[in-house]
């Protein structure tokens, strides 16, 4: 344990946070996601998982450290539903409610279809796999710049 670190940030998680650097992507996924092939061609070949967990609580401890990239129009992309490109299930709910709380205005959260979202997780730094068992809970969020003052 640190002080001041949300619990949630492990010293796996820590690692692929710090050592991710502007414009890589994490992947964070649900349970059904298929995230040990996905891992296994990501940048590190790394894979935290964090079981027993929401999904917007994990993002929310991550998005503590993580920045956002700024530059791009969509830093946080979605996994498309199937067939229905405009729903947005609960889980994506939540996690657009997250990124409201936390910038004004919110990031806008693009989505990907199923595959796309795969190949662009397979080109991540890393992926998290949530415990969260709700389907379409997995989106790409891509790290922005921290300036010295």
């Amino acid at each position: 344990m640190l002080k001041g670190l949300d619990p949630v940030l492990g010293p796996d998680l820590l690692w692929i946070l710090a050592a991710m650097g502007h414009g890589d992507d994490l992947a964070v996924v649900d349970a059904n996601h298929p995230a040990e092939r996905i891992a296994a061609a990501t940048a590190s070949k790394r894979l935290v998982r964090v079981p027993g967990l929401t999904m917007a609580r994990v993002l929310g401890a991550i998005l503590t450290l993580l920045p956002l990239d700024d530059f791009e129009a969509s830093p946080v992309r979605r996994m498309a539903v199937v067939g229905d490109d405009d729903a947005i299930p609960l889980v994506q709910r939540e996690v657009a409610a997250l990124l409201a709380s936390i910038a004004d205005p919110p990031p806008v959260m693009a989505g990907l279809e199923r595959f796309a979202f795969y190949a662009a997780a397979e080109s991540a730094f890393a992926v998290v796999q949530v415990g969260d068992p709700r389907p379409y809970g997995c989106f790409l969020l891509r790290k922005g710049v921290i300036a010295a003052p």
